[in-house]
């Protein structure tokens, strides 16, 4: 756990308090010491959820922690350093977080990762082995660790983050198109299961995929003044949109792909 965002573990108690669309929600982002993790941790906490965050690189989590909770003073915001592609780790940090705060409302997932080449004929298959760990076995682990907790919870969501590629791959992306889409049907298996599990009264619980092109913030704009960019989602845009699946009613949205740029 890193030493700055483990300070905000004392404060055990759900932020109920707040007027925000999300107040009494605990959600934990898987991922969250990213750009997209920490436009999400800002906007969570800003619609009044309380908010754990965790990543492999402390630092860079603790960093994202501090900037979420002295952007909302009254938020709660904490972080634990976890190794996703630890399957035992994972279900420990699930179950922190549900004996720590008393429920679980969601699992939002941002591990990435990218690696391609120019053509088909050239693809590294050392690319798919790094990406089936980064993209497929981190979700497989979260969703099993967090799949009891958010069944609980009378407004469990469970979010993966993926790519257009995955519907339409093209040739130097194969490994990255077929890690995104096996992601996704775990994705949709998952949200079978709350399915089966809601009955005929429809699921309690959803789980659902949001589609990028790609991911773009501030540093990449800095980095790069004359790129247009076309067609990517500005991570505060993909963070509003992770805040309005919980406004829209669990069979609405389970199951679903919901698309954040264009259909190819």
């Amino acid at each position: 756990m890193s030493a700055r965002a483990d300070d905000a573990r004392e404060a055990t108690m759900v932020n109920d308090g707040g007027d925000g669309p999300l107040a009494g929600a605990v959600i934990a982002v898987a991922g969250a010491g990213g750009p997209a993790g920490r436009a999400v941790l800002l906007r969570l906490a800003g619609a009044g959820a309380t908010v754990v965050g965790a990543d492999a690189d402390a630092e860079r989590l603790a960093e994202a922690v501090d900037a979420a909770r002295q952007a909302h003073g009254g938020a709660t915001v904490t972080g634990d350093t976890v190794d996703l592609l630890d399957a035992k780790a994972t279900r420990d940090w699930a179950a922190r977080v549900e004996e720590d705060l008393g429920r679980v409302d969601g699992l939002v997932h941002l591990v990435g990762g990218w690696r391609g080449g120019r053509d088909f004929a050239g693809t590294d298959l050392a690319d798919w082995d790094l990406l089936e760990k980064l993209l497929v076995r981190t979700v497989q682990h979260t969703s099993l660790a967090f799949f009891d907790g958010l069944r609980r919870s009378d407004r469990g969501r469970y979010l993966l983050v993926s790519a257009a590629g995955a519907s339409r791959p093209t040739a130097g992306n194969a490994a990255y198109a077929a890690a995104k889409a096996a992601a996704e049907a775990w994705t949709l298996a998952l949200a079978d299961a709350f399915r089966k599990d809601g009955g005929d009264d429809g699921p309690r619980a959803a789980a659902a995929i949001l589609v990028v092109k790609a991911l773009v913030h501030d540093a990449m704009r800095a980095e790069r003044p004359h790129a247009k960019f076309a067609g990517f989602t500005d991570v505060t845009d993909l963070a509003e949109a992770v805040v309005g699946v919980w406004e829209r009613p669990a069979p609405e949205v389970n199951g679903t792909r919901l698309w954040l740029t264009e259909k190819p």
